[in-house]
């Protein structure tokens, strides 16, 4: 109920984590705005969102300009632990999950799952029940038909980076909603030589999905180094238009680069 589906965020998580590991910033704009402090930093985090040129990968990179003042939104993983006031603020990152969320002020559809960083959607999940009758396929039915691109959580970079169709089976993901036309790609770990995920006698073969990538510090790390908004100039009626692509790595990208990592790092040692 505290998320705001006019501004598609969740002031009542963002506010706080502000005031807790930027109160020089904040007592500023107070000292400026005084009981209006919270609405112009949220209006003016909205323009960051909305931006063309910024969006929300980029404002929880890099933060957000308010009366002078950077802002951040969320911390990443300080290269050392060196520094305990880096470490702290990561540390002060709140992530969270939220089962049916009235995303529209225009209707009252909701969607299963919208995971947050520090309230803002970062993710969203379409969960579904083979037992029930209905897999993965008809999540992404439900992308397809039932989601509307226009609504301001699934627009193109602005608010959710990533949107998973889920079975207890298998995993899809896509970066953009374009109605029927959009594409999902599979995140699944493979089996056999094959598609699909392994057996698991101690959970869902999709379990991987929560236990590993969507853990915390895993998350924060993919939305750090491995979220990838790629822009290139394509020829279009003789024009150059802009093209830009949400890049989420894949299960299998994810794990190579990961285990690439961790031998160098042995190796180094």
């Amino acid at each position: 109920e505290t998320f705001d589906p006019v501004r598609c965020l969740d002031p009542t998580v963002l506010i706080p984590f502000i005031k807790e590991t930027q109160p020089k910033e904040w007592e500023y704009l107070v000292n400026l705005q005084k009981e209006r402090a919270e609405q112009v930093l949220l209006d003016e985090l909205g323009k960051a969102l909305d931006s063309p040129h910024e969006g929300c990968l980029s404002v929880l990179r890099h933060g957000f300009k308010c009366f002078g003042k950077l802002f951040h939104v969320a911390y990443f993983a300080p290269a050392s632990g060196l520094n305990p006031e880096i470490l702290e603020r990561y540390r002060a990152n709140r992530l969270t999950i939220t089962r049916q969320v009235k995303y529209s002020d225009k209707h009252g559809n909701s969607i299963d799952i919208v995971l947050s960083l520090n309230g803002l959607p970062v993710a969203t999940v379409e969960l579904k029940n083979p037992m029930s009758g209905q897999n993965f396929k008809d999540a992404i039915r439900q992308y397809k038909f039932d989601r509307d691109p226009n609504d301001l959580i699934f627009q193109f970079k602005k608010r959710a980076l990533v949107h998973f169709a889920v079975d207890t089976d298998q995993v899809y993901m896509t970066t953009r909603l374009a109605g029927v036309s959009t594409y999902f790609l599979p995140f699944n770990k493979g089996y056999d030589g094959g598609a699909g995920n392994p057996p698991n006698p101690d959970n869902y073969k999709t379990a991987y999905l929560w236990e590993e990538v969507l853990a915390r510090e895993s998350f924060l790390d993919i939305l750090y180094r491995f979220v990838n908004l790629q822009v290139e100039e394509v020829k279009a009626g003789g024009k150059k238009v802009r093209k830009e692509t949400m890049i989420f790595p894949r299960y299998h990208q994810l794990d190579a680069v990961r285990n690439q990592i961790f031998v160098l790092v042995r190796v180094v040692e």
